[in-house]
């Protein structure tokens, strides 16, 4: 969701309400029962099966939903929590310390990955087995 507020924090939870996902379910649920139903019981089977079907659609559906929201607020609280919704991730003003020598760290010029003759290498060499 886009908005044109820079102060105004977006909705990462959708807001409650509207049953979207259960119509769509239940919906499913009963053309696929009636199909079954009528495959297997005639006309009867198919009012059967989609009165299950639909109901079985609208659970799953329901489910699928709750999941989703339940996931939906535990990313909120994270964003909120590490600074990306409230806070000051990505803040211009924040004040770091000034270079002492007017000079980039050895990684931001690209020697951070160097390893001088005297380094061993981290794997080493291969160590025998304790008995």
């Amino acid at each position: 969701m886009i908005t044109h507020h820079t102060e105004v924090p977006e909705a990462v939870v959708p807001p409650k309400g509207g049953h979207l996902v259960e119509v769509a379910g239940g919906a499913m649920g009963a053309v696929g029962g009636a199909a079954t139903g009528a495959a297997m019981g005639g006309p009867v089977g198919a009012a059967l099966g989609a009165l299950i079907g639909a109901a079985m659609g609208a659970a799953s559906g329901w489910g699928a939903d709750q999941a989703s929201a339940e996931e939906d607020a535990i990313d909120a609280e994270l964003d909120k929590e590490i600074g990306v919704t409230e806070g000051s991730i990505g803040s211009p003003n924040l004040q770091h310390p000034p270079s002492r020598i007017n000079a980039p760290s050895a990684a931001a010029a690209g020697a951070g990955n160097a390893r001088s003759a005297t380094e061993s290498n981290a794997a080493g060499p291969m160590q025998t087995p304790s008995d």
